[in-house]
Order: structure tokens, then C-alpha cells, then sequence
């Protein structure tokens, strides 16, 4: 229903990036069920767990895990990528303020969650920061700088989930980066890594119970997944990363997912 929901909302907000929200959505979604120390209830409290949303072109996924989960309002849906809405294509903390972090420019998140895991350590608090990324951002130095400085300063407080759907904006991550294994390259950082099916609940909540899998170092999971999951006709396909669906590709995607299903938010002004 949410890998649904996502498509009507990329239609209804003219907006794409639907690969990688349909890659990372069960990432999200265990992540808020079963991890997270936060609720709805108190999503300011000091003791919260942190999560960095990265790869902020895919906060369609992220929107709705927020609604599921209660942390917003089912209905400010329907205003996602519209002008004044809480939900603007690239998430924002001066429009939702219990984000974390106001994200899209790719290659940053990291070095922000382990600056606050940093900051967390020195202050005695047992938050743990979480940072979602996109495999493509990993193209970026910067990933790497704050990788390193993690493992230096011991942050077995913060965990780097790689959303690896293997595919970028203009192509395929393994062909622009040289066929290198990210659990290698993150086991030579200094980090403990481990590689998960990304779609499999088990397997996410398996890997997430063990974190930190090393005390004194960072965690890295990497998240093997299919960019555009769940709908036949834009699984691996690179031109999802920017397409906006059509009506016909909702009516398409509905077939697969629910086709019995209404819609499951009304368009704004209907």
C-alpha cells in the first residue's frame, strides 16, 4: 500500500525520483516499527534517536512511513511538492520541524550524523544516529572524509544504511564507480559492515538487532535492493530515477500493487 501510495503521490506532485523511494521504503518502514528509539508522541525528546536522511530526492518514501507511523498528519499528503506545504520535494526542517535535517544536496548526511554522534558521545547521551544514503552519494569525497573520522573517533553510535538499488541519475553505480564492493570499502574505513537483502524484513531486523556489531566502531549496513520495487515496469529501469508517472502508469502500478484499492489520499482541491 505504501510503494502505491508513493506513485499517486508523484503523480499528483508532478515529481519523480521513484526509484529510490521504492528501493529504501522498507529500510524506512522497519526502521520506525522496530528500531528507533522516537515516537509521535514526544519527537523532540533529548534521548531520541537521530535519523539523517541523506538521499533527500527520495522523501517520498520517507513522507509516507511519517504518515503510517503517526508522525504526521495522514492528509498533508495530498500537498506533497505543492507551494507552503510541510512536504516540499526535498525535505526541509523550516517546513516539517521533526526532521533532523533539512536534506538533497547529496554526500552530506554522513558527515552531519557523525557530527551529531560525536556530539552525543561528548555529552554522555546514548542517542544513536542513523544515516540513510543512496549508493550514487557515495560517489562523494566528503562520504568517505567523515568516514574516516568516525572510525578515528570511535562512534559505535552511528549507523550508515547504503540504499544500494545500483542506480544514479544518468546510470548504473557499479559502472561509474569501478565494480567495487561497498562492504569492502567501508571494512577498509574501519567500520563493521554487514550486507542485507534490503527488501526482507528479517533480514533488515536481523542485522539491525546486532548494531553496533563492533564496540568502538561505526556500523555500516548495506542494503541490497531493486530501484522501483514492486512495480514490473520500472524495476531496474534507469529513466525512473527523473520520470513523473503518468495516469496510465498509476493505473498500471495499481493493477500490480492493489487493484482493488481506492485511492489512498484525496488530491488536493478535490
Amino acid at each position: 500500500m505504501l510503494r502505491l501510495q508513493c506513485i499517486q503521490l508523484a503523480h499528483a506532485g508532478r515529481e519523480g525520483h521513484l526509484n529510490g523511494a521504492l528501493s529504501c521504503l522498507d529500510v524506512l518502514l522497519a526502521l520506525y516499527c522496530c528500531w528507533l528509539r522516537v515516537t509521535p508522541e514526544d519527537p523532540y525528546s533529548q534521548d531520541r534517536d537521530r535519523l539523517i536522511f541523506s538521499k533527500g530526492h527520495a522523501c517520498l518514501a520517507l513522507y509516507t512511513v511519517l504518515a503510517d507511523q503517526g508522525f504526521i498528519p495522514r492528509e498533508w499528503l495530498a500537498h506533497y511538492a505543492q507551494n507552503d506545504s510541510p512536504l516540499p520535494s526535498h525535505p526541509c526542517t523550516h517546513a516539517l520541524s521533526i526532521l533532523e535535517w533539512s536534506s538533497g544536496s547529496l554526500g552530506h548526511g554522513l558527515n552531519v550524523g557523525t557530527g551529531m554522534a560525536y556530539a552525543m558521545k561528548l555529552e554522555g547521551k546514548a542517542s544513536r544516529i542513523v544515516v540513510l544514503l543512496s549508493d550514487g552519494e557515495c560517489n562523494e569525497g566528503s562520504t568517505w572524509e567523515a568516514a574516516m573520522f568516525a572510525a578515528a573517533q570511535g562512534l559505535d553510535n552511528v549507523l550508515a544504511i547504503v540504499d544500494y538499488n545500483g542506480i544514479q541519475s544518468v546510470g548504473r553505480t557499479d559502472s561509474l564507480t569501478g565494480f567495487t564492493s561497498f562492504e569492502k570499502k567501508f571494512l577498509a574505513f574501519g567500520w563493521q559492515v554487514k550486507t542485507v537483502d534490503g527488501h526482507q524484513f528479517s533480514d533488515i531486523l536481523g542485522a539491525l538487532e546486532h548494531v553496533p556489531l563492533e564496540t568502538g566502531k561505526p556500523t555500516a549496513i548495506i542494503a541490497n535492493t531493486v530501484a522501483g520495487k514492486g512495480v514490473s515496469f520500472m524495476e531496474n529501469q534507469v529513466l525512473w530515477h527523473y520520470r513523473v508517472p503518468s495516469v496510465e502508469d498509476v493505473k498500471l502500478a495499481t493493477e500490480e500493487l492493489s487493484p482493488v484499492s481506492p485511492p489512498l489520499f484525496q488530491e488536493a482541491g478535490q
